[in-house]
């Protein structure tokens, strides 16, 4: 669920608001109702490894291929 609040509460109620967002909700501030700002659950960077999904994909040796009627577009 989203939340909209303005920039007094949320400088007033920063420390509610964050545990608010612990949970799992979002919280925009807002300057005269025009949102500036989301607060959002910190989603830490993971560093992927090369070839960690090997095998779990398949490419077609055809798939690069087009019906005849669609290659006409092309040329």
């Amino acid at each position: 669920m989203v939340r909209q609040v303005n920039i007094h509460d949320a400088k007033t109620r920063l420390s509610a608001l964050l545990i608010q967002v612990e949970a799992g909700e979002e919280i925009v501030i807002a300057r005269a109702n025009k949102p500036i700002a989301r607060l959002v659950p910190y989603q830490p960077h993971t560093i992927r490894k090369l070839g960690e999904a090997k095998g779990q994909a398949k490419i077609n040796p055809d798939f690069d291929e087009l019906p005849e009627d669609f290659k006409a577009y092309f040329q």
